[in-house]
């Protein structure tokens, strides 16, 4: 490093620090082991019993959105292409509602454990099993890259051992998972929620301080072009614009948190309707509050280097390796604080992790083994969760090690969320939205969006759009006063974006690629889902799906709406069912009812809870 002034390494106390996050995650794993009888039945393994209140959810569902690539990638990412990345505030607020009012009502008056055992009430059981392997496949390679880009990036910088972290990381995760169940899972959440608002907190406080207030880094950022907010262009083939963030955006975590295994199963796990409503809103505020300071934290990186870029200046090797190099930068005379912000960002990984390996196994129990082998008991299925649980611990890590080798598909795995979580965004909405679906619909619909989504987004891999549609801003390397002065700092203006490793180089462009590929990453999803729901329809209509018998409970009903407002009315009809006491296990929720809710009312409305 022939900076004017080394970056620290990492020393004692930051090891100690790290290690003390992975303890009590462990110890809250063995606390809910035997907590309240420990884990009985598959039940309390997968659904934490149905008893979770709103606040535990909602710092749970904000901490496994959070994965290390969010607490790496997300400023490195307002560092080379400005501030208008803080437009995905609004994306997550429409995300939220939609999740709350569209998908959340339809589960969990269905009181079921996989979102794909809907796609067998609603179509039938070829379209749960595609549901079902497609979430199986994607959720094991993207966690696998979620335990390995962190490692990578970090091992890097601090020189912390990358296979050391990985293992680490693995091990304890499954350990918690396997032992404590949906309620270890939950609960180690909030407490890595902590640790992350305090990594980032550490990292924001200690640049202000050293850049000299928040005007400086504001005033920076603002020369630098950074700030740029306004960019309503509504052309879709630019990376980002209010319009792409906005509308692809919405579409694109509609897929992760309407209809994702992990997110719902959370949200599902509550006492009660209401409980569940409460989660999702309180952890809008979560997820605002983690965009602001990832934002801050890219405005702090852009200002304490916006003369001196260490990307161009090849003192790190990757974007993602500004953050931990910023770090090490600011804060090496606190030993600890560096070691502070590797936690938050493994934590971001462990959350992430923790909440696939569950829903691995929740889907693995629900779609896969109880339907063939109907006789096990609730007991024996508990410990095959358990097994599962182990064993998909140990694949993930495996798909790691792979990560390891195939390292420009990092880029491509976080694609394929958006080629496959579009279509079956679609496949949900084209269930819960439109009465007249069938399942020919549905599965013609869900072939016809991969295929789309898949030639699009293959496209985009192999001939990586224009600089001029990505518009990555000028980083400038003037102020480095050292051996390569001036040499080259053109040259990031023209850096592709995607590191592909299948691309083609020296190819004539075509308008093909130019405006089929170049679409916006965000609108891969949206395009999935479009395509899904319109050929769903199309094929629907000629082959009888008019002339289908439906139970409404599988459809978004106006009643689903307006309970919303029973509150305010009397409360005395809620509680004419419960007739004799019924010991606390989700009380409300029908599938924990030992009372069989009456489901022939004419009007199709469930009598039961209204909340």
């Amino acid at each position: 490093m022939d900076a004017p002034r080394g970056i620290g390494t990492f020393v004692v106390w930051d090891y100690v620090v790290f290690a003390a996050m992975l303890l009590i995650s462990a110890a809250i794993g063995i606390y809910y082991a035997f907590a309240g009888g420990g884990q009985q039945t598959s039940k309390d393994f997968l659904m934490g019993g149905r008893s979770m209140t709103a606040v535990p959810v909602a710092l749970s569902l904000t901490a496994s959105f959070m994965s290390a690539v969010t607490v790496l990638g997300t400023p490195s990412e307002v560092y080379r292409f400005g501030a208008i990345f803080s437009i995905f505030a609004n994306t997550y607020f429409f995300v939220v509602a939609i999740s709350a009012e569209v998908f959340l009502p339809v589960f969990y008056k269905l009181g079921i454990t996989s979102t794909y055992e809907y796609l067998e009430l609603r179509f039938n059981k070829y379209v749960r099993l595609c549901g079902t392997v497609l979430f199986i496949v994607l959720t094991i390679l993207y966690t696998g890259i979620v335990i390995y880009a962190p490692a990578l990036a970090l091992n890097q910088v601090t020189g912390f051992d990358l296979w050391g972290a990985v293992v680490a990381t693995g091990v304890v995760c499954t350990f918690y998972c396997t032992l404590g169940g949906l309620k270890a899972v939950v609960w180690t959440d909030v407490f890595q929620v902590g640790i992350m608002v305090a990594g980032f907190a550490s990292v924001i406080i200690q640049a202000v301080v050293i850049q000299g207030g928040i005007s400086t880094i504001l005033n920076d950022a603002y020369n630098g072009g950074r700030l740029n907010f306004w960019n309503f262009n509504p052309n879709p083939l630019q990376r980002h614009t209010f319009w792409t963030i906005v509308i692809g955006g919405t579409f694109t975590w509609t897929s992760i948190y309407g209809v994702n295994q992990s997110q719902v199963q959370r949200y599902i796990s509550c006492k009660s309707r209401f409980q569940a409503k409460m989660s999702l809103y309180i952890n809008l505020l979560g997820l605002w509050a983690i965009l602001t300071c990832s934002v801050l934290c890219g405005l702090a990186l852009y200002s304490r280097y916006h003369d001196c870029d260490p990307w161009t200046a090849k003192k790190v090797s990757a974007p993602d390796q500004l953050m931990p190099y910023l770090v090490l930068d600011i804060l090496q005379d606190y030993p600890g604080l560096p070691g502070l912000f590797v936690a938050c960002a493994y934590s971001g990984t462990l959350s992430t992790v923790s909440s696939s390996i569950n829903a691995l196994a929740a889907v693995t129990v629900e779609d896969l083994v109880k339907p063939h082998f109907r006789s096990l008991s609730e007991r024996s299925l508990s410990w095959i969760s358990q097994g599962l649980s182990v064993m998909f611990g140990a694949l993930c890590i495996g798909m790691a090690a792979l990560a390891s080798l195939m390292g420009a598909l990092l880029q491509a795995a976080l694609s394929i969320f958006g080629m496959i979580g579009g279509p079956l965004l679609g496949l949900f909405a084209l269930g819960i939205l439109v009465p007249f679906a069938n399942s020919i619909g549905a599965l013609a619909g869900l072939l016809a969006g991969f295929v789309v989504s898949l030639w699009v987004g293959i496209g985009a891999q192999l001939y990586p759009p224009l600089p001029e549609r990505t518009m990555p801003l000028s980083l400038e390397t003037y102020g480095c006063n050292s051996t390569y002065n001036v040499t080259n700092w053109v040259t990031t203006t023209e850096m592709p974006f995607s590191t592909s490793a299948f691309q083609v180089y020296g190819a004539e462009r075509t308008p093909l690629m130019d405006n089929w590929y170049s679409l916006s990453y965000l609108y891969l999803s949206t395009l999935g889902t479009l395509v899904t729901l319109f050929m769903g329809m199309l094929i629907s209509l000629p082959t009888g799906g008019r002339k289908q018998n439906l139970d409404r409970r599988f459809l978004l009903t106006k009643e689903d709406f307006l309970s919303n407002f029973d509150i305010f009315k009397k409360k005395k009809h809620t509680l004419s069912y419960k007739s004799h006491p019924i010991e606390d296990g989700g009380t409300d929720n029908p599938a924990f009812n030992h009372i069989e809710l009456n489901f022939t009312d004419q009007s199709g409305k469930i009598n039961g809870t209204r909340l």
